[in-house]
């Protein structure tokens, strides 16, 4: 088996322009240095969809869609990475170099990908027995058509169903060249002790189960017959590609309806969700009957942070699921609940209204959930003192996961109201859990040992030695996993991850290597010096990945690719050099007007040469980045890279601008400093927070009034290095 080469995805890369890959699909005009039109991703009834030929970028200013040439390609046609690299290739009449995998590597893929290969020929074999054979259109169809699901549903789904025979699915897929290996390890089939081998969804009608990028993963089989015996549901066991906390049914079909409407409606179950999509509410996914896992908030989180929890009336179920809304609050998401009309479910329901009729009853309906979440508990409490006091409890813990102070507050504030009870004793609870988990989270456990070691008083040394008295570990940094502080943090280390992004390789200061010389510096050479430095690493675990992504990919092929950038820059400087010294002595008339006019020529191509290394270099990460196979990699890169507005021709007409790169040498030591001093703030944060528990205990209380004055210190010192410190811009 072989792998695309990084020679080929190169040279696509580079002949890939933006303009006219996305003049394919969409009539752009030129606006100034960029073009302009509507965007294909969703409808855009004014142009917002921008195209910088020179960033190689493209974006939607209304939706958030776009990126390089591959993620455009990747995301509108719906391919992977490879096979939008393939696609661009053709395009582009590239030949495709590929290379021998070792044999991890090749073991690793093939088995993904036979797994895959084998789950799509099963999924396309379910969905001819659903049509094609009698007892597919006489069971199954009949009971798809009974539970008023078209045509169209049953194609955008790709339902189907699994013949009532022992092992057919195993017959034919053995007859068509596919491995028996891969039919039990996808789940397909399974083997008994006596050595029969079955199909797993015999007599079933089926639902398969896409990935984020519409591969098929896994199936879910529902049985037709009235056996109490059977199973209801039969699901795919979990393999090599497919892990069940890390999938939402439906997803594929609705990621582009969640990202227009920004919310993202979760259901229970695969009829659920498809009667919706019918109903044309398309933004609608299911957990499929498994509590929520922190991995599906990640997903739904990549598109929105808007969620609302469609429940029918049964109130086992749902305080069963009051789990998977705390996840979602914890996370920092926008949570809505909504209860349907007694006896309805969300497929019934989307099967007897409209879409406005249903868009409208979720509209009018849906309420925040702890006003949902009090009344459901209370419901059980009535006047038994003891039962209100474990759900108030219960509510106030809740509320203390969220990890926004004012959030906080304004729950505080309704559930007062919902409960009777004093505002203020609410307050106090909820901060008392809420520092009770943060100090749970924290990996550092020993803190009292730690008192041991704070110095006597604030400590001296200069400004740049208190200046990066930060904390040695990210988990003291910012209180390890505390949400509030993560949170917060993630403006500062967005700022520097930016700047990595727009200009990761760009050579902007003077470094000294180990052996006293001056060589260049780069933007990311200098950032991750400065942090190594001070033993700091990023705690946005996205943001995290984002930085060692681009450590790697600067690093990879950056000699090789910078060395045939210099080569090609050289013909072009050779070439003009030649055209205009053929020029100058067609119009020179002495030599001494040759030679001033070829040293002024020399110069020129000079500079030419010069400044198409500089954009290479500057340009070089970012479009790595944005081409990335990784798709958190590239969505923060696309984001980071393309801005919104450009500057007015009015000021760049009459003065000089400088620009973001020119100004590299102050704001790269800056958003280093800020971020110092951001966490610093959350250590001040945390020790008056323990400071308040010890206020009646001065010997306890002591070291921590000491610790803040020092970090108030460090804190000053680095007010003035933000303010004042900047470093030579390499010329």
């Amino acid at each position: 088996m072989k792998k695309i080469d990084n020679a080929t995805v190169q040279r696509i890369l580079d002949a890939a322009d933006i303009v006219e890959v996305v003049s394919d699909f969409v009539t752009l005009k030129r606006r100034g240095a960029n073009y302009v039109g509507l965007c294909p991703f969703h409808n855009d009834r004014s142009p917002s969809f921008y195209v910088s030929k020179a960033k190689g970028m493209c974006k939607c200013f209304s939706c958030g869609e776009g990126g390089s040439p591959v993620s455009f390609i990747m995301k509108l046609e719906q391919l992977s990475f490879n096979e939008a690299l393939r696609y661009l290739a053709r395009k582009y009449n590239i030949e495709i170099e590929e290379h021998e995998m070792t044999d991890a590597e090749r073991k690793a893929e093939g088995d993904r990908e036979n797994m895959m290969a084998l789950n799509d020929f099963a999924m396309r074999y379910f969905e001819k027995n659903l049509k094609d054979t009698a007892d597919g259109r006489d069971i199954g169809l009949s009971y798809f058509r009974y539970r008023g699901i078209s045509e169209a549903m049953i194609e955008r789904f790709h339902l189907g169903y699994a013949l009532d025979s022992r092992d057919a699915l195993y017959t034919t897929a053995l007859q068509r060249g596919y491995s028996e290996e891969y039919l039990f390890s996808t789940g397909l089939c399974t083997r008994t002790e006596d050595g029969k081998v079955y199909d797993r969804f015999r007599g079933r009608v089926i639902y398969p189960i896409f990935t984020l990028s519409g591969k098929v993963v896994a199936f879910g089989g529902r049985t037709l017959s009235q056996e109490k015996k059977i199973a209801k549901y039969v699901n795919s066991p979990e393999s090599e590609i497919y892990l069940k906390r890390r999938e939402l049914y439906g997803l594929f079909q609705a990621k582009q309806a969640i990202s227009k409407a920004q919310k993202c409606i979760l259901v229970e179950g695969y009829m659920d969700v498809i009667s919706m999509h019918q109903a044309g509410v398309c933004n609608v996914v299911a957990s499929s009957g498994t509590a929520l896992t922190v991995e599906q908030v990640r997903l739904i989180k990549r598109f929105t942070s808007n969620v609302t929890l469609i429940y029918d009336s049964d109130a086992a179920g749902i305080k069963a699921s009051l789990r998977g809304i705390e996840l979602l609050l914890q996370d920092g998401m926008d949570i809505k609940v909504l209860l349907l009309p007694e006896g309805e479910d969300p497929d019934s329901f989307a099967q007897k209204h409209s879409s406005t009729e249903v868009e409208e009853y979720i509209r009018d309906n849906e309420t925040d959930f702890i006003s949902f979440m009090a009344k459901i508990l209370m419901a059980d409490a009535e006047n038994d003192p003891t039962k209100r006091a474990k759900v108030i409890t219960r509510v106030v813990r809740t509320i203390a996961l969220i990890p926004d102070e004012i959030t906080r507050s304004v729950y505080a504030q309704e559930c007062s109201r919902l409960l009777f009870m004093d505002e203020d004793v609410l307050r106090r609870e909820i901060g008392k859990y809420y520092n009770e988990y943060r100090l749970k989270s924290r990996e550092d456990r020993q803190r009292e040992e730690s008192l041991t070691a704070i110095p006597d008083g604030p400590g001296g040394g200069d400004a740049a030695t208190a200046a990066t008295a930060v904390p040695s570990s990210p988990e003291k940094a910012s209180s390890g996993n505390d949400p509030g502080h993560v949170k917060f943090l993630r403006t500062y280390e967005m700022a520097l991850a930016r700047l990595v992004a727009k200009y990761g390789n760009y050579a902007f200061a003077d470094g000294i290597d180990e052996n006293g010389n001056v060589v260049p510096m780069t933007v990311l050479e200098y950032i991750e010096a400065d942090l190594a430095a001070d033993d700091i690493h990023f705690v946005n675990a996205d943001l995290s990945h984002f930085l060692d992504e681009a450590l790697s990919l600067s690093s990879g092929t950056w000699d090789e690719d910078l060395a045939r950038c210099k080569a090609q820059l050289e013909e072009r400087r050779a070439a003009e050099f030649a055209a205009g010294v053929e020029e100058i002595r067609g119009k020179a008339t002495d030599v001494g007007s040759i030679s001033a006019m070829e040293r002024t020529l020399r110069e020129t191509v000079d500079r030419n040469y010069a400044k198409g290394i500089e954009v290479f270099s500057s340009a070089y990460l970012s479009r790595l980045m944005c081409s990335s196979p990784d798709d958190s990699v590239r969505n923060l890169a696309t984001e980071m890279v393309v801005e919104k507005h450009i500057l007015s021709k009015v000021h760049t007409k009459y003065a000089k601008v400088d620009s973001e790169q020119d100004q590299l040498g102050e704001l790269v030591p800056r958003a280093l400093h800020e971020l110092k001093d951001a966490i610093i703030w959350t250590r001040i944060s945390d020790t008056k927070e323990e400071l308040a528990a010890f206020a009646d205990d001065y010997d306890r209380a002591l070291p921590l009034m000491r610790q803040i004055q020092e970090l108030e210190n460090s804190r000053s010192a680095l007010a003035k290095l933000i303010g004042d410190r900047v470093i030579a811009p390499r010329k």
